[in-house]
Order: C-alpha cells, then structure tokens, then sequence
C-alpha cells in the first residue's frame, strides 16, 4: 500500500525480475559473507555500502573476482577527501579485466564490439578478435618506447579502433586522452597541450549526416602544435593513404601477438577527462586504473544489470566521459554497441533503429533526445521490434517528468526507465538505475551504492524534501587522483572543497525525497535567485519546452547593481513559429502555472540558437558573465562551444545594458 507522502510509481519491478537481478544475488552473497542486511532490500544494502565503506568495496572486489597482481594491504588506508588511498599497495590491469571475457573458449567467437555507421549495419568484432589487435598493438606501443605514465592520444571518432586504442595504452600503463574528430583544433590542444602526448591516433575525417567530413588539415595543425608527439598513427576512415611521417592503423595491428598487461598500482593514472572548460582551460581530470575499474564493475554489473548475455548501446562520442563508461561494458563481459554518426541521421528515430538492430538490452542516450522525439511524434514502440529492450537510460540533463511519460507510453509499458546523474569528474553517476527498485515520474530512483549523496543547506545542514546542494561525504575510488598540471592540488580543492572542507559538493541544486530517490534541479553556480528563492533552470526549461513553438531555452538571472534581478529568457523557435505577444503570454501563462509567478522571466528574447557546450550541455555561467558586461574573450573559452557564432549576441546586450 502507498503512502500518502509516497506516489505512485510509474513503474515497479516485478518478483521475477527482482529475483534475477544481480544486485539481488550480490546482496544474500555480501550477507552470508561480509555481514550486509540479508533483508531491507536496496534501502538497506545502500546504507550497508556507506556505513560500512571499507567492508563494501572488498565485496565488490571479491564479488567481480578482480584480479590483484600484488595483493592489498588495506582497503582504504586514508579517507580524506581530497586524498583518498583505496587498496593501498595493490596492483592490477584494466586493460586484462576488459578483454577477459576472450579467455572463455566457448565465447572467444561471440561478438565484444558491435560497430554501426549510418548505415545501421552492425558489424561485429569477436572478443578473441580484440584481445589479438590490443596484443599487437600494444607490443607496437612498447616498441615506439611508451613507458607507464606516458600519454597515448586519440582524435578519433566511436570506432573499434578507439576502444583497441584505449586498451593498448591501458595495457602497457599508459595514460589515454581522447577528443572527437567534430572538435576544431583550437578544442583539441586546449586539452592534448596539457597532457603533453606521446602518441597520436587519428583518422582522416568522419561521416556525420550522411556527409563526409575531411579532416586532414586540422590533423597537420595538430602535429605542428604537439611537440611531444614521437608517432602519429593513421586510420584511414574516408580511405585516404597514411600522410608522410605517419604510422599505418593496418601494420600496428597485423601480429598474432599474445597481450602483456603491465601490473601498476591501484592510483596508477588510467585516462585523463576533460571539464567542458567553457570558462577557462578545460580541468584535465585523472582518474585511476583501480578506482575506475571497481567504480564501473559496481555501476555496469550492479546498478545497470549487465552481463555476458547483454548488449550495451549508449549514443556518444570519444570526446565525452559517457564513451569511457560505454567501453567499461567489456569489464562485464557485455557485447558493446559503438554508433559513429548522427543521432538522428536519416531521420529522428535513427537511434531506436540502431537499438532494434543490435538487439540492445540497455539502450542509453540524453534526455534532449528524448523530448525531441516527442516533439517530432515518433512512436519507438509502433515501429520498431524493441523487445530486447530492458532499460532506456538518459543522461546528460535531467529527464522531464514528460520524458518519463513518453518514454513509457511509446516505448512499453514494462519498461525500466533509468534517468542517472554523475559528472566527467567521477566518469560515472552519484545516482541512477537502480534495477529492484520502483520508477517515478521526474525522479533519479536512488543514489548509487557506496555513494553517501546528500543535499545540504548552506550551512552544511542535510535536507529531505527540500533543494540543497549535492554532496558527496564520502571518497568514492573513481574520485580523481589529481589534475594535470595541478602540482599543489589547488585548483582540484578549489572545483570541489571549496564550499564544504571534506566534502565534495558537485555543482548541482538536487532534492532527496522521502521516499529515498532523487531530483535533480541544474546546476547550482548558473541558480536563479529572486527574492531570496533558489530556482533550477531545468524546472523552466521543461515547462517552456512543453510549447511546441519552443525549440529550446535558456534563462539566465542577474543581479543587478542597484540591487534588482533581471532575468530574461531566450528562445529559439521551432520552423515556422513566430514569437509574437500570444505566444509570449502562453509562455508566461505556462510558466506560472506550472511553477510560480516568481519563475516568470522579465523578458523573452529570441535567439537563432542556443549555445552549448561541445557535449551539448547549454551555456549558461558564460553567457551569464557576457550579459554582465564582461568581454567575449574572457567570458568564455572559444574552443569548448559547439557554435561560438552565438555569443557576440549576448556581449552586445551586455554591453547595451551596461550603457543604458
């Protein structure tokens, strides 16, 4: 029976499922084993996992059998944050737990990779297949001099070659970075400068909207602009030869040569991300071969159910955190679906075709696809054979409680419906997919295991039912080690400790219910503040994007000098609307409705587009600082927006504000 404080889910878990899933069994397991609450269901193991931090990691390692080359003298010898030492003199290979699945003679020919273009032919490459090109292409590593801690490159786009990439360099113990071939140059050595690479892999374009796109130039002013590089590498995507001076993908990858994974500690650097930097150098985040192994093994094969008789497929490129947690898949056992092309090449339902023709069991992609499949009226269910599908996760901003619907009416009725919230700064979600646990509409349904998530009140004071910043008190393993080029560690302080000492505070307004899950609110350093109200934008742009005249939204709030608050909103219009007073007063109408008066924006601007990030979050912290009259140049970092064209807009209205 529901309470009157707890709604109606949307959708439950049946017996049967809760009883298959791997959570389930790793929860008796961790009972009989390491003393877990054998009854309570999640609630129960979850604050098992926090209370009990040290005990629960150790099961998650005995649970996925990692392999420790050298054992562990303690599971967390210091629980400082920043500063955490997780399985203290331990070591071990990423690189060997992602490809074991190739040392099963009876799955040696089953496919690890599922490749797909925009012909939405999937082709596959065997387990044994990928564990043969990592072997040779990591001896070929060893044979250019890449030592541990070396930095390996790639300006490539989602292909087998990346992931066969990636491994290599995970297995010699190099350090891999990756950017996507859409970034310009400028994008790119804003990042690869930092971390100073030895080895560069690159194609010679993409194929993006059924169009080809050269890439050579941007790949001779990379070379020209890296000169740590000793090798470059040439994958001849469009079919072009190797440039003069380069290294042939075909001639690394030709030897039957068996891989040796080179044992590094637990904290050794596996890879290094980027922030979206859209106010300075990207933060080149590093996070560990240890820390992301167990972090994923805990998300993958708990939190997301995966296992050898699944296929995962999430729509993203190298140039984003969510391709890294996509090739984590393999550590599973789990078939990887890799899509190179556009999310909605030929038409808007292409990534449900590419989940019908994989047979994707966990289908993943962004809450902005969703919605734009509502708003285009495409029906998954109708059109589609998704019976494979168990799960549809999104990710990237929160899912409206109208995606949740949509998703449920036009996908199927029993379908798992995973909205998950994380950040490129732990490659993985704070809270999420949870497979035995009910969904409700608009709602994350709990934080992650061995994630104590709480939402905080200024000062410092836990809050249920109310807004409050998301903190994690707690380390979690895939917490980075450092930042590059950061040797006193302050700007890593200063991104995550700085309003809470000891506790890291991401950066987003969340309220945690009484029933245990989560809403997610936006970002906190872009809040709106009236009247002494905190407001989150995403609550804004999920009523004004309801009106199918609203392509999308922006809407950003100023304080102002003389101690008012303006806070306009911008809007690109769909094909063929025009902003006119009706459709202003349906906007506000809408607004005040479905929120409150105070959410009403003083003023409604239209825009051609709006600006994102190059992972396709809106701007909103530059556009602010534009608006208030700061120059272009210092606003914003050119090379980490997808359209740089749209912000003189907002520097002349700044400028414009400043002077009237």
């Amino acid at each position: 029976m529901t309470s009157a404080s707890t709604p109606q889910p949307l959708w439950s878990p049946g017996p049967d499922r809760i009883a298959a899933a791997r959570i389930t069994a790793f929860q008796a397991w961790a009972a009989e084993r390491f003393g877990a609450p054998a009854a309570g269901g999640y609630p129960a193991l979850h604050r098992w996992s926090v209370d009990e931090l040290d005990t629960f990691w150790q099961a998650v390692a005995e649970w996925f059998d990692v392999r420790f080359t050298s054992p562990y003298e303690s599971v967390l010898a210091d629980r400082a944050m920043p500063g955490a030492r997780w399985f203290t003199g331990a070591t071990l290979n990423y690189a060997e737990h992602a490809l074991r699945a190739a040392e099963d003679p009876a799955r040696a020919d089953e496919a690890a990779l599922l490749h797909v273009d925009e012909t939405h032919e999937a082709v596959p490459v065997t387990w044994a297949e990928l564990r043969r090109q990592v072997g040779a292409l990591s001896a070929e590593l060893r044979a250019l001099g890449v030592r541990p801690g070396d930095r390996v490159s790639g300006y490539l786009p989602n292909i087998p070659e990346a992931v066969t990439a990636l491994l290599a360099t995970a297995a010699v113990g190099a350090v891999w970075t990756s950017c996507a071939p859409d970034f310009g140059a400028r994008s790119v050595l804003d990042r690869f400068q930092q971390v100073e690479p030895v080895i560069l892999f690159t194609v010679d374009g993409y194929r993006y909207g059924g169009k080809e796109h050269d890439r050579r130039d941007t790949v001779a002013e990379l070379r020209a602009e890296l000169p740590s590089l000793r090798a470059v590498v040439h994958i001849p995507l469009l079919g072009t030869d190797a440039p003069e001076g380069t290294l042939a993908w075909s001639e690394l990858t030709a030897a039957a040569t068996e891989p040796v994974f080179e044992a590094v500690p637990f904290d050794h650097p596996l890879w290094v991300l980027y922030s979206s930097g859209t106010t300075g150098l990207p933060k080149a985040i590093v996070q560990s071969q240890g820390g992301i192994l167990l972090e994923h093994l805990k998300q993958l094969g708990l939190h997301c159910d995966l296992g050898p008789e699944d296929r995962f497929f999430w729509y993203t490129s190298t140039g984003w955190m969510m391709w890294n947690f996509l090739v984590s898949g393999l550590l599973t056992g789990t078939t990887v679906v890799l899509y190179d092309g556009s999310p909605g090449y030929p038409d808007t339902g292409a990534q449900w075709r590419i989940a019908e023709r994989t047979k994707a069991t966990l289908y993943g992609t962004s809450a902005a696809y969703v919605m734009a499949c509502r708003k285009a009226e495409v029906h998954p269910g109708r059109d589609f054979d998704l019976s494979s599908v168990k799960c549809v996760a999104t990710t990237g901003s929160p899912l409206p409680p109208d995606g949740f619907r949509w998703l449920h009416d036009e996908v199927a009725e029993d379908l798992w419906i995973a909205s998950v919230s994380g950040g490129t700064d732990v490659c993985s979600c704070f809270a999420g997919a949870v497979p035995t646990l009910p969904v409700h509409i608009g709602e994350l349904q709990a934080p992650c295991l061995g994630t104590d998530l709480q939402a905080w009140d200024p000062s410092g004071k836990p809050l249920v039912g109310e807004v409050g910043e998301l903190v994690v008190t707690n380390p979690m393993p895939s917490m980075p080690i450092h930042f590059w080029n950061d040797p006193d560690g302050s700007r890593y302080r200063d991104s995550y400790f700085e309003m809470f000492p000891g506790a890291w505070r991401h950066g987003d307004w969340i309220t945690i219910t009484d029933h245990g899950s989560v809403v997610i609110h936006g970002r906190s350093d872009s809040t709106l503040n009236r009247q002494g109200v905190r407001m989150g934008s995403a609550d804004i742009y999920e009523a004004v994007e309801r009106l199918p005249e609203i392509k999308e939204s922006l809407v950003i709030g100023l304080e102002e000098p003389n101690g008012g608050y303006w806070m306009p909103l911008f809007v690109h219009l769909a094909p063929g609307a025009t902003l006119d007073d009706d459709l202003r007063a349906r906007v506000k109408t809408t607004i005040r409705e479905q929120l409150s008066p105070r959410h009403v924006p003083d003023e409604i601007i239209e825009v051609p587009a709006i600006p994102h990030t190059l992972t396709g979050k809106r701007i909103e912290v530059p556009v602010k600082r534009l608006l208030q009259g700061t120059p272009l140049a210092k606003a914003v970092n050119a090379g980490s927006v997808d359209n740089i064209d749209l912000l003189p807009f907002y520097e002349e209205l700044g400028r414009t504000r400043a002077q009237g």
